[in-house]
């Protein structure tokens, strides 16, 4: 039976781990097998065959007499094992295989990424600026229909530094199998991957931040859940976050839901229900845009003028 290249012989009385010794602990040549009686004779037979034609003269014409020859017990010592063959007791490889090569910049791995920590409040912007190449971390709060994703998408591609955009949506459907969808009946695991998501998202958050890149996230926080909606991504990201409600007349609401397909479309009297939730941020202190009336491109500026101003200014939540 054969043995990969390399590997150890099989265990067995003096293999494996307790028989098994490395050439460092056995200096000098390789015992030979061990003695033994001589083997029988080999029966008469006929005479050699001559020897061919064109062999010098004074060739033998036959094999050499004496004791049968012995294969040696193994290669040199230093030597590799031959193709196909299992190393001898105590071979080792050769210091090329075991020295460790750092690893080359073509390599990935090699980079030394900073950790994600709380989020801390940014520096203030240049003034008539907008955000300018602030860092910081955005969270879009509105119902399901108010343009959130779209907008968060525009803003974060139209700036000038480095910004992620991640939605809550997305990353909660990243389970597949076993996926908790809310439509039908909120229970103790569609409740658990909420939670689950938006602790993901949060640290995805901070490790964007820590690394240089701004953050801006939506999802549909509650204002009458505060432990578990603000108050929870403001746990994951840290108090830096500035959080900016994204609230058209529900009309406009209704209609872009209608638009919608798959799990992310809502009955028109969920719909209606989520809204009226979300009137509970009037009075709250939080920023509100009424998009109701804005295209994408204005929403994002009317956005950015409102982060500048909560920067210089942050909101008390």
């Amino acid at each position: 039976m054969q043995h990969a290249v390399g590997a150890p012989p099989p265990h067995g009385p003096g293999h494996g781990p307790a028989g098994w010794t490395h050439s460092a602990q056995h200096p000098g040549p390789l015992p030979g097998p061990p003695a033994g009686p001589p083997p029988p004779a080999a029966p008469a037979g006929p005479p050699p065959p001559a020897a061919p034609s064109g062999a010098p003269p004074g060739a033998p014409s036959g094999p050499p007499a004496g004791p049968p020859h012995r294969a040696p017990a193994g290669p040199p010592p230093g030597a590799p094992p031959r193709q196909g063959q299992p190393p001898a007791l105590g071979w080792t490889a050769p210091a090329s295989q075991h020295a460790s090569v750092p690893p080359s910049r073509e390599t990935t791995g090699h980079i030394q990424l900073p950790p994600g920590g709380p989020v801390p409040i940014p520096a203030p912007p240049q003034a008539g600026g907008g955000t300018g190449a602030t860092t910081l971390a955005v969270l879009l709060i509105g119902p399901a229909g108010a343009g959130k994703t779209t907008v968060a998408r525009h803003w974060a591609a139209g700036r000038r530094v480095p910004t992620a955009h991640i939605s809550l949506d997305d990353v909660r459907e990243w389970v597949h199998s076993g996926f908790a969808d809310p439509q039908s009946g909120w229970n103790d695991h569609s409740e658990a991957q909420y939670r689950l998501a938006r602790r993901t998202c949060g640290f995805a958050a901070r490790n964007f931040l820590a690394n240089g890149i701004s953050c801006i996230l939506d999802d549909a926080v509650f204002p009458d859940r505060p432990v578990v909606g603000l108050g929870g991504w403001k746990r994951h990201v840290g108090p830096g976050l500035l959080p900016v409600v994204l609230l058209p007349g529900l009309e406009i609401v209704l209609e872009r839901n209608a638009e919608r397909s798959g799990n992310r479309r809502l009955s028109d009297e969920e719909v209606a229900s989520i809204h009226g939730r979300m009137a509970g941020w009037y009075g709250s202190g939080l920023p509100i845009i009424d998009n109701s009336k804005y295209d994408v491109e204005t929403t994002a500026r009317v956005l950015d003028d409102v982060l500048a101003r909560s920067i210089a200014s942050p909101p008390s939540w």
